[in-house]
């Protein structure tokens, strides 16, 4: 019998657009079965790329989010550290693991560049599942008119959206599941 699918639910806090030149600051996944079973979280702060440095407008948008920067820099692992603990943690979800991020291609794109970095692998592979373009398909509506404010409330559970990755993961990985129990039945 094969393994299911955990769908882990990733959120990223960096301090620029793009790995490398930028850190990834904090990152979190909750870990959900397809009938919405949180298997599991994993949550890390990390620090800064040697070679990296901020980017101004991300600066500018942490300086209006002070509180989510002061969470995010508490308890600061070096990357590599963290990744190789995370790559552990993925490797024992009981089933298959396919990131889920909204947006996927911003929050996958930092992950998959530290695993690779730091892990030498991906357990994702080169794939992600974006929330906004699987609600684009449910929905039946054009992408950038799919946006959570035209999303059906009750696929919203009321939890808290606070730029704390961790948070963030859970909250998305909440209404990842909502649009799949409501499209499995």
């Amino acid at each position: 019998m094969a393994k299911p699918e955990i769908y882990v639910s990733t959120d990223v806090e960096a301090d620029g657009p793009i790995p490398g030149p930028h850190s990834m600051l904090s990152f979190a996944s909750a870990a959900y079965t397809a009938e919405k079973e949180l298997v599991g979280t994993f949550s890390a702060n990390l620090e800064t790329l040697p070679e990296a440095s901020a980017h101004p407008d991300t600066q500018a948008w942490w300086e209006q989010n002070l509180a989510a920067w002061e969470t995010c820099r508490q308890d600061l692992q070096p990357p590599q550290q963290a990744m190789q603990q995370y790559l552990q943690w993925l490797k024992q979800l009981p089933g298959k693991p396919v990131f889920v991020g909204y947006p996927a291609s911003y929050d996958f794109m930092f992950v998959y560049w530290y695993l690779m970095k730091f892990t030498g692998e991906s357990p994702f592979s080169h794939s992600a599942l974006d929330i906004k373009s699987y609600a684009m398909a449910v929905l039946k509506t054009p992408f950038r008119e799919t946006a959570k404010r035209k999303m059906p409330q009750h696929w919203f559970d009321p939890l808290p959206h606070t730029h704390v990755a961790l948070d963030d993961a859970i909250e998305q990985g909440a209404l990842f599941c909502n649009i799949l129990q409501e499209n499995l039945k």
